[in-house]
């Protein structure tokens, strides 16, 4: 597909140069260095694990996740 972006000039002139060496289109070599660079952000969000707590006794009586106000209470913070 053909699309307009703006690049950096030394950036692209980089590319360019890649793109010289190894034989290859200019485009080539932007979509192989997109494709690494979503990858890698891919695998980094897959990375992360979230710990888990729990509370066999469940939630302390008197709250309400739902009420913003009187959770703002139990936490020490003064209302809006």
């Amino acid at each position: 597909m053909r699309t307009t972006v703006n690049i950096d000039a030394e950036l692209l002139a980089a590319a360019k140069l890649q793109a010289a060496r190894t034989h290859q289109t200019i485009g080539s070599v932007i979509e192989d260095a997109l494709r690494r660079a979503l990858q890698q952000h891919d695998e980094s969000r897959a990375a992360v694990t979230l710990p888990e707590f729990r509370y066999a006794g469940g939630l302390r009586d008197g709250v309400d996740l739902l009420d913003r106000d009187a959770m703002g209470g139990l936490l020490g913070e003064s209302s809006r």
